[in-house]
């Protein structure tokens, strides 16, 4: 056998075959070399490309440019489809110009992908639930928001859009379970916000007639949060409306001592329920009481209306001073007092008041304002349409004059913490 392969080595022509054979596989092997680094030089410049797309799309955001943003990242994936978070932020972009309907659709795409990690999913699962909750798919975007929770049960973000969508449909009893399981994960004051839920639920069982069951929502909300004005009102306004008058008036009073500030908005059903009961002595010593503890604006014109209907016009008079004097652009005191005028036959008066009301056309009376985002409406509202926040609007506060000097600072303005809260 050796012999046999000595002897054809020694032949020429198979030393030939032999070399030929040798040079052909390392042609082959530089060639396959080659094409493969030629390959690698083309898919680095196409990524290249598309990552300068997708860079340049990133510079339009920051611009707050979103027509050429989408250009760029509909470039981006056009070179590089594999680029999920480009499809994300194309999706976030048509999001915020409105076109929900493309965005659902790049979502819904990416989610169908085989081969993306569960947290990347996640994130999908959640960009999609905000758009249907845009859209106003609420029914949809909590389905949504239920699969991100059942995947993650204390992703946070999505539990805190579950009680938006709540809040919305006007289903109180899941808002408060919402944010019952939110009290486990944010640190903070949540019992303002589940007293305002349980009043909420209180004023449609009251609506239903179910008194019982709204009187026990009240008083709950009561329990959780001291402070909750609307709980002592609507709890108030049923006892009244079932005859009740001693507990209404009972009810109403506890405002003025654990939130005096909003004392004025019990005048009218305190005189109300004391003229049921025959007893207006009682709104007397009740209206005195607050002009010394809280002596605002509108606790003196409760008092002159009282006071005016007790044929006491000229005491009426002074107390309509007093709260002009507290405020100058509150026109339902000027008003009044005009009326007593007129009624009187003051002319002097009258010609001296008109002059005063010229003097403060420009100012508008009776304005309330979010302490957090800065909305100013109206109406009082204990919950902020704009920023949604609870338990953040107050009045805009009168001038300071009869206010205490020790509630004043140096530059004459009321010094309030700036998250005030009726506690």
């Amino acid at each position: 056998m050796i012999d046999f392969m000595k002897e054809w080595f020694l032949d020429s022509h198979n030393q030939i075959l032999l070399l030929g054979i040798i040079i052909a596989f390392g042609t082959g092997i530089i060639c396959g070399r080659w094409l493969r680094f030629t390959k690698g030089i083309k898919e680095e410049k196409t990524v290249s490309k598309g990552d300068s797309a997708f860079f340049r799309g990133f510079r339009y955001i920051l611009s707050n440019d979103s027509d050429h943003a989408i250009e760029e990242f509909t470039k981006s994936v056009q070179v590089n489809s594999d680029t999920i978070e480009t499809y994300m932020a194309l999706g976030n972009l048509y999001r915020s110009r409105g076109d929900i309907e493309r965005a659902v659709r790049i979502r819904q795409s990416i989610i169908m992908r085989p081969n993306i990690s569960e947290k990347i999913r996640l994130r999908v699962l959640f960009d999609l639930g905000i758009d249907y909750s845009k859209a106003g798919v609420l029914n949809r975007a909590l389905k949504t928001f239920l699969k991100v929770l059942e995947k993650d049960p204390s992703n946070v973000a999505a539990m805190q859009e579950m009680e938006k969508i709540y809040e919305e449909l006007k289903d109180w009893e899941k808002a408060y379970a919402s944010r019952l399981g939110l009290t486990q994960h944010i640190k903070g004051d949540h019992q303002h916000i589940l007293a305002h839920y349980l009043v909420e639920s209180g004023k449609i069982s009251q609506q239903d007639r179910e008194y019982a069951k709204a009187i026990n929502q009240y008083k709950k909300a009561i329990s959780i949060h001291k402070g909750c004005v609307d709980a002592y009102l609507h709890l108030g306004d049923l006892y009244f409306e079932n005859t009740d008058y001693k507990k209404a008036v009972s009810t109403w009073k506890k405002i003025a001592y654990v939130a005096p500030y909003f004392t004025f908005l019990v005048y009218g059903r305190l005189e109300g329920a004391y003229l049921k009961m025959g007893n207006l002595k009682a709104i007397e010593v009740f209206f005195k009481e607050s002009a010394k503890s809280n002596a605002d604006a509108h606790t003196y014109l409760a008092l002159a209306r009282y006071l005016y209907n007790k044929d006491d016009t000229k005491d009426a008079l002074d107390q309509l001073d007093k709260a002009i004097q507290c405020s100058p652009s509150f026109w339902e005191a000027r008003v009044f007092k005009g009326k007593i005028i007129l009624n009187h036959d003051m002319h002097q008066n009258a010609l001296s008041e008109y002059q005063e009301i010229i003097d403060h056309l420009d100012i508008p009376y009776l304005r309330f304002q979010c302490n957090q985002c800065g909305f100013e409406t109206k109406d009082l509202k204990w919950k902020c349409p704009q920023c949604k926040a609870w338990d953040t609007i107050y009045l805009i506060e009168p001038p300071v004059s009869c206010l205490s000097a020790s509630n004043q600072d140096k530059n004459g303005k009321i010094a309030l913490p700036m998250n005030r809260r009726t506690e």
